[in-house]
């Protein structure tokens, strides 16, 4: 699909109305490809991802790092570095209309304003010579022309909606001066300063500690329920997700490999793979317990495992798991799509 004549004005998704195709899911990603071409050879680092995403829904993408989930996030975005990552296949929809067909122009128009990120490293996101107001503020002068007051009120209410604490008198304070929770917090604001319609968070808890990620992702819960926006939540850690999201998908070596319904995943994972990564979590009572490990390193994107990639480390892996094609996702049970060829068996385990 070519370009659409869409005119991104201010006001966020109410600008939308005119011209987005409501039959159409908020945001759909089919047989997504990336590649790094490095010294070392061709990393493949996403290798036909597809998913969609509703408005007012959360969907956790769950993987160890260098599963894909972070590269994902940026094809969406639209801000991979080329050389030398490259979109080699796929589609990235909103609304139906596709984003990697469209010229950098306007595609700089749907980033931050319909389609917004909220980076894992806050420090380094951040600009530390500049004053988070002005950060802030930023978004609305270039997106919606405001004037330098009015954006730098919007900012102080902005930051008094993500609680940070005497915001009209810290406005004009700078990174440093704020804690990792009230960085992260900072962050929101700026990814909600133009009412987006989808927020991805990449790793919006991590070197935060538990009270802190747990305010966090309630932060995030209520803005996604207020806004009715479509959430994404990119992590490893599959606690921190538990009771927010909708759904999650399971990436490992730039595929997806399980996805479906949070509580289904959880109470009866489908793949071996979300399965390790469930017993991972530390529990209760485990008290005195050693902790369990999924064994082995996930592969290198330049050199993946014929087969399911996950078969050197599978505890279920057989002969068919290492030859051909990686397995395709299939229904194994209503609404929980697995690519393990021995689901039934993962299935059953864990409901034992």
């Amino acid at each position: 699909m070519t370009s659409s004549p869409i005119r991104f004005v201010p006001g966020g998704r109410k600008a939308l109305r005119d011209w987005r195709d409501d039959t159409k899911p908020l945001l759909k990603v089919d047989d997504l490809h990336v590649e790094f071409r490095t010294r070392e050879g061709v990393a493949k680092a996403i290798n036909g991802v597809s998913f969609d995403l509703a408005e007012g829904e959360t969907l956790a993408i769950l993987g160890e790092s260098g599963s894909g989930k972070s590269v994902t996030a940026q094809a969406i975005m639209g801000i991979i570095d080329t050389p030398p990552g490259y979109v080699t296949g796929g589609r990235v929809e909103y609304y139906g209309t596709d984003l990697l067909a469209m010229p950098e122009k306007e595609r700089q128009s749907v980033r931050g304003a319909q389609i917004a990120m909220i980076f894992q490293d806050s420090l380094s996101a951040l600009n530390p010579v500049l004053p988070v107001g002005w950060q802030i503020a930023e978004m609305m002068r270039i997106h919606w022309g405001m004037n330098k007051s009015d954006a730098m009120t919007r900012a102080v209410s902005l930051m008094e909606r993500v609680r940070i604490p005497g915001a009209a008198q810290r406005v004009n304070a700078f990174p440093h001066q704020f804690s990792g929770g009230m960085r992260q917090r900072i962050m929101i604001a700026m990814a909600i300063a133009l009412d987006p319609a989808v927020l991805i968070a990449d790793e919006p808890t991590t070197a935060l500690d538990v009270t802190v990620q747990a305010q966090i992702m309630r932060l995030l819960e209520e803005l996604q329920d207020e806004r009715q926006m479509g959430l994404i939540l990119i992590t490893h850690d599959l606690g921190v997700v538990a009771d927010v999201a909708d759904r999650i998908a399971v990436m490992y070596a730039g595929r997806i490999v399980e996805t479906g319904g949070i509580y289904d995943a959880y109470a009866a994972p489908s793949h071996a793979y979300t399965r390790g990564l469930l017993d991972s979590i530390p529990r209760h009572d485990q008290k005195g317990e050693t902790l369990y490990a999924i064994g082995g390193l996930p592969p290198s994107l330049t050199r993946i495992p014929a087969g399911c990639a996950f078969n050197p480390r599978c505890r279920y892996a057989t002969d068919d798991c290492r030859v051909g094609a990686p397995p395709p996702l299939v229904e194994v049970r209503p609404s929980q799509w697995s690519a393990c060829l021995h689901a039934e068996e993962v299935i059953a385990d864990a409901q034992r």
